[in-house]
């Protein structure tokens, strides 16, 4: 997917996001993050993207403590969340493509534009699904091809990190695998497990202890903890090790 193409989702989410945590109202739970009412995800998402529009706007080398979350009269968060999501889609709208500025994921990426603009895209839908969560009725839909980048994102990014907790002191290797409908083939990704962050490469070479998969659409929910994974095969606790360990 082109820069272009997540800006575009970036937009489009958060609007979604926002309606539905109008329908929903602040004192709806949001069943996908225990503890959480809208008003908890409305300050947290909206405070995520004032945070990554500061590194873009002022160039940061290195990484800026996230603020906190506004005190705000539950009537103001809704308007004060669009104020912030727009803010972001206007600052990666304006930003120049040789942009400098720092990221988090040691994958590499084409810029930090395109760091930030697929970042954000991924958190505002995984937090727009979790407002229509709240909201009730049913949710949008993720595009395949952009869940396929989202999974992508998650293995080879957010858990080659150091502070990964998706570990096994016993080697074991994982495979994933999405389905995309009239796509020639699956994305497929084996997970080799250790005591030191997880490796993943998109790949289906060697054996594999266990299998999750499914639709592409569902399987990234699934690995972002918000639904069940819809097939699991082989060894049932290399999924119980994803549930319990693998939360950003």
């Amino acid at each position: 997917m082109e820069t272009a193409d997540f800006l575009e989702t970036l937009d489009r989410e958060g609007r979604a996001l926002a309606g539905a945590a109008a329908a929903a109202g602040p004192d709806a739970k949001v069943p996908t993050c225990p503890g959480w009412q809208i008003r908890d995800l409305l300050r947290h998402t909206g405070t995520v993207h004032r945070w990554a529009a500061a590194h873009l706007t002022d160039g940061h080398a290195a990484p800026r403590r996230v603020g906190d979350p506004p005190e705000l009269e539950d009537a103001e968060l809704v308007a004060w969340y669009r104020d912030s999501h727009r803010l972001l889609v206007d600052t990666l709208a304006a930003a120049p493509a040789d942009l400098e500025c720092w990221t988090f994921h040691p994958a590499p990426s084409p810029s930090p534009l395109a760091f930030w603009t697929r970042r954000q895209a991924h958190e505002t839908t995984v937090h727009r699904y979790d407002a229509e969560a709240a909201r009730g009725g049913t949710p949008s839909p993720v595009a395949p091809d952009f869940a396929v980048d989202g999974i992508d994102e998650l293995l080879r990014g957010f858990h080659a990190r150091s502070r990964s907790r998706l570990r096994s002191e016993e080697p074991r290797v994982l495979r994933v695998r999405a389905v995309r409908p009239g796509a020639e083939t699956d994305a497929v990704w084996t997970v080799r497990l250790t005591a030191e962050p997880p490796v993943a490469v998109r790949t289906a070479d060697g054996t594999a202890e266990a299998e999750l998969s499914g639709p592409a659409d569902e399987l990234y929910l699934a690995l972002w903890n918000r639904t069940a994974v819809p097939k699991v095969t082989g060894d049932p606790a290399l999924a119980d090790l994803w549930r319990e360990r693998s939360g950003i």
